[in-house]
């Protein structure tokens, strides 16, 4: 298997933006939406769903099911009510639990409330009826999926034909066709063909070596693709664009390139053809902050001062190693990275990242200065297939701070057992028949553990 090594605020993974959101125990959602007075279908069910379903759930959507017009929303009633109560959808998967309330609340917020949730239940409970079209409830606009005026837009070099019964990971090469060296405010995906486009990931590459690996614009890549660079973004269906907080920017010299590395669902039985296309926002004035999407984690071993990979149950011979034995159940793995830089890191967004065995990542910002511990993120019920970023909803001023000697603690749990449905897949699809040790590293039954922070540093310190 291969093996990787811890990195800090270095080369990145995946931040995917996501469709919609479930319940928030101790806060209502950002944007709750209208006020509903019934439990018809004009009297509020379809505007909840337009507000937090319909992004992927419509005809031609990656959602397997309509959820945009009534007879199609009636049909599924009993899926959507026990989906939703069980919180697997709207996928989100940043949740406050008893271990963890995260210091702010989120944007783009679209989990149900209670009420929400209610609205749904007692449609179901009612039969599902029609109601008064006369007195609907306003159905609210979509959020804006794209970038106003955006500054760059590239698309692929060709078609790509996604056919097949397994997913697709394809890295495609973009140039920007720059003149002089920009930074980057904000990133989307112009997705074309939403019937297999399940998600991308966008990576800057400074130096444009990805050149060198691409056939006719693209080349296949499961994990990072292998070559020095940053995250800049990442897309799903019914994301927002990706942006840098106001007076900040990603550094984007002139001989840039941009892999974008899409994920593929193709629709069995048939092959269907993609030619997305990536915006940018660019500015060629000097911000006051860079902005990185910088990765902790990956370590594969303790270091002198106590950072690194701690020790844990998968270790021989007292050493402290990344391993997760073969059958092993809520196995965890726990890692430290302590913040060495000489100055205070604004924090404005955090996600999480592991492969198949994964089943639940916390992450706490532990203060050198008064011995207290903030839990920025916990995802209790991990999936690989609904990875995304979660950005505070705060001025600057307001973020949590890192600042030198506090510590970011990581802990992941995995499931390597033929319990877990995801390892149970990946199993069959590697050909064997039961699961194997797993270590660090880039392949499907390899993994990880890795929390990917948005963060602030002056501008010109990189």
């Amino acid at each position: 298997m291969k093996r990787a090594r811890g990195v800090c605020f270095g080369f990145l993974l995946a931040m995917l933006g996501a469709c919609g959101g479930e319940d928030k125990p101790s806060s209502e959602p950002v944007d709750a939406g209208p006020v509903t007075t019934e439990a018809t279908w004009y009297g509020g069910v379809q505007a909840l769903m337009a507000r937090s379903c319909a992004a992927c759930h419509t005809s031609d959507g990656i959602g397997p099911f309509a959820l945009d017009d009534y007879e199609s929303a009636k049909s599924v009633a009993t899926s959507v009510v026990e989906s939703t109560k069980a919180n697997r959808m709207p996928p989100w998967l940043a949740q406050d639990t008893e271990e963890c309330a995260p210091p702010l609340s989120w944007q783009d917020d679209l989990r149900l409330s209670d009420d929400d949730k209610k609205l749904l239940a007692d449609w179901l409970e009612a039969g599902t009826p029609l109601g008064n079209p006369d007195n609907a409830v306003e159905v609210p606009a979509p959020p804006s999926l794209e970038i106003n005026d955006p500054t760059v837009e590239v698309t692929f070099q060709q078609p790509f034909a996604v056919a097949g019964d397994r997913d697709l990971f394809e890295c495609f090469v973009l140039d920007p066709g720059l003149d002089e060296d920009v930074w980057i405010t904000a990133v989307q995906m112009q997705a074309d063909n939403a019937k297999v486009d399940h998600h991308a990931i966008i990576f800057l590459d400074p130096i444009g070596a990805s050149e060198e690996l691409a056939v006719d614009g693209h080349f296949p890549c499961f994990s990072t693709p292998d070559v020095a660079g940053s995250l800049i973004g990442a897309w799903a269906p019914g994301a927002v664009p990706f942006a840098i907080p106001e007076t900040g920017g990603i550094p984007m010299p002139k001989e840039s390139r941009v892999i974008v590395q899409m994920h593929y669902h193709p629709v069995q039985g048939t092959t269907e053809m993609d030619q997305s296309t990536l915006s940018l926002k660019t500015t060629t004035v000097k911000p006051t902050y860079d902005a990185i999407l910088g990765l902790v984690g990956n370590f594969d071993e303790l270091e002198d001062d106590g950072t690194g990979l701690q020790p844990g149950p998968g270790d021989r011979d007292g050493i402290a190693e990344f391993r997760i034995p073969a059958g092993a159940v809520d196995h965890v793995e726990n890692q430290i990275y302590r913040q060495d830089l000489p100055i205070d890191v604004p924090i404005f967004g955090v996600g999480a990242h592991m492969h198949y065995v994964g089943t639940e990542m916390k992450i706490d910002l532990k203060r050198a200065e008064g011995n207290t511990t903030d839990c920025l993120l916990h995802t209790p019920a991990w999936d690989f297939d609904w990875q995304r970023s979660y950005n505070f909803d705060a001025p600057i001023e307001s973020l949590p701070v890192m600042k030198p000697g506090d510590e970011l603690h990581l802990k992941c749990t995995y499931n390597n057992s033929m319990s877990n449905p995801a390892v149970a897949a990946a199993v069959n699809e590697q050909g064997l028949t039961q699961p194997v040790d797993v270590y660090l590293g880039e392949e499907t039954l390899d993994e990880m553990c890795l929390g990917i922070f948005g963060a602030l540093l002056p501008a010109g310190l990189l």
